[in-house]
């Protein structure tokens, strides 16, 4: 992917297996953020493809995918703010899938009780705090029934406790059997989290494997930690 001269991602190519969990890191300006927009259709790559459960989907737009089972959550998260809690997580039910819910006032309130968000449900979005923000958007994407959930760096402000909760809530997702792949800063909810580990720096793939087998290989270190290779 590339921006005028500067290019952005520079040859990636990442399989994830169906039901893997798949952390990505990496500092500041390694192109994260970038590769998960090309994956859900914000972007399209400049060069190369974008395979979706074996179908090609680089054409099609961030709707589409989603209905195929692709959702994602924002690193600064979008909702409908005049909306209430409840009404933002039942348009994904409504608009999110292929198939129409049976009973989608019923499967917005489910989502809603499972992130932990039922008791704020007839607030409106603008009235959320950051990190009431966050679940919400954890709430929206979760709505849309995916195969395939990329998280964006939604563990950023949380404290210890609350990065706890999360690691708790993403494995129970991964366990009904939802791949997915976390964007993340904080290393450590990674690690308790994820089987598999990629870093990333200067739109390339550093490491790719056992979380601490990345974690310990010199070029990882030295582009992530600034420490000697």
């Amino acid at each position: 992917m590339s921006f005028g001269d500067y290019k952005v991602l520079d040859g990636i190519s990442l399989g994830i297996a169906e039901r893997e969990i798949v952390g990505i890191l990496g500092p500041n300006g390694a192109g994260k953020t970038t590769y998960m927009n090309l994956l859900t259709g914000a972007l399209t790559p400049t060069s190369g493809r974008v395979r979706l459960m074996g179908e090609d989907v680089t054409a099609l737009d961030t709707a589409s995918r989603c209905q195929r089972g692709l959702s994602r959550t924002h690193q600064v998260p979008r909702p409908f703010l005049h909306m209430t809690v409840f009404e933002n997580v039942l348009v994904a039910v409504c608009h999110g899938r292929v198939e129409q819910a049976a009973d989608p006032m019923g499967d917005a309130w489910a989502v809603l009780e499972e992130t932990g968000m039922a008791h704020v449900a007839n607030r409106p979005a603008e009235t959320l705090g950051l990190l009431d923000r966050k679940r919400l958007e954890l709430s929206r994407a979760l709505a849309a029934n995916p195969k395939v959930l990329l998280l964006d760096e939604i563990g950023g402000g949380l404290t210890d406790a609350e990065g706890d909760a999360l690691v708790a809530l993403i494995r129970s997702i991964h366990a009904r059997g939802v791949t997915i792949i976390w964007i993340e800063h904080i290393m450590r909810l990674l690690v308790a989290t994820c089987s598999r580990l990629v870093c990333m720096a200067g739109g390339a793939v550093l490491a790719d494997g056992d979380p601490q087998d990345v974690l310990d290989a010199p070029a990882v270190r030295s582009a992530y930690f600034g420490a000697a290779a």
